[in-house]
């Protein structure tokens, strides 16, 4: 079964998007088989590899019923994706009957077997696809920028967890704060991560060791349909992206070795 591992922060523009790309583009390096799932309405993971979400099935008509998943799962530069687009905006009105945080669940749960990770990016916002996103998942990545108001943004997702795991699925587990966009020569960056070593306390977990460092071929790649991985892969960025993965795929190890 696959490892599902969901990117999360309510607070928009901290590299939710970009920390999904590269990771499933890192991970096919590796050889390993996943799955993207884009959760957000706007569609940032699917346009960032690609894809023309107005020609395609995608996770709404997949919660509408319209299609299997087998249907809605895409190719896109050899990663295999579930597309968004901007009809998801209507999530929160339209999918209001019992059980529908379990949505996504009951989906994934029929293809898990076929993939090693499935890589869940989610909206900036702590909604009903959010919450489906927490349900499916063992794991959440939550990146953040060295900002104060991005912390602030962290600090609440603490009683939304909190919740999915008391109702929902009580094995979910943070598997690590990600500091991105980071500058160690800035006073407030050095600031804002021993906050943020604060508050993975609170959450019973920890700031991961890898940062992402600055670049402004982060924001470009997107444009070219491409990660940054394969836009820039002697950048600083996918440098600290592929570190990223050794160190997630080593932390989930002790996990499993653990138990």
């Amino acid at each position: 079964m696959a490892t599902i591992i969901t990117i999360t922060n309510q607070k928009g523009g901290v590299g939710k998007t970009t920390t999904a790309a590269a990771l499933l583009c890192s991970l096919y390096e590796r050889g390993q088989r996943f799955l993207g799932v884009d959760l957000d309405p706007q569609g940032s993971l699917s346009f960032s590899l690609g894809l023309d979400t107005e020609n395609c099935a995608t996770v709404y008509d997949l919660f509408k019923g319209r299609v299997t998943i087998d249907e809605a799962i895409t190719s896109s530069h050899g990663i295999d994706l579930l597309p968004a687009n901007i009809l998801l905006s209507a999530a929160e009105l339209e999918f209001n009957r019992t059980g529908r945080e379990l949505m996504l669940r009951g989906e994934l749960v029929r293809v898990s077997d076929r993939y090693d990770y499935i890589i869940i990016d989610t909206p900036p916002a702590l909604n009903v696809l959010t919450v489906n996103a927490y349900v499916a998942s063992d794991n959440l990545v939550i990146p953040m920028v060295p900002e104060i108001l991005s912390l602030l943004g962290v600090a609440q997702i603490k009683d939304t967890i909190n919740t999915v795991q008391e109702c929902y699925n009580p094995k979910l587990n943070v598997l690590g704060i990600l500091l991105n966009k980071y500058n160690a020569r800035l006073t407030l960056n050095r600031e804002v991560s021993e906050m943020a070593d604060q508050i993975a306390r609170q959450l019973n977990t920890n700031v991961f060791k890898t940062v992402i460092r600055s670049s402004i071929a982060v924001a470009e790649a997107p444009a070219h349909g491409e990660s940054i991985l394969s836009y820039a892969p002697n950048s600083k960025p996918a440098e600290d992206f592929k570190h990223l993965t050794s160190e997630i795929t080593s932390l989930l190890q002790e996990q499993k070795d653990s138990r």
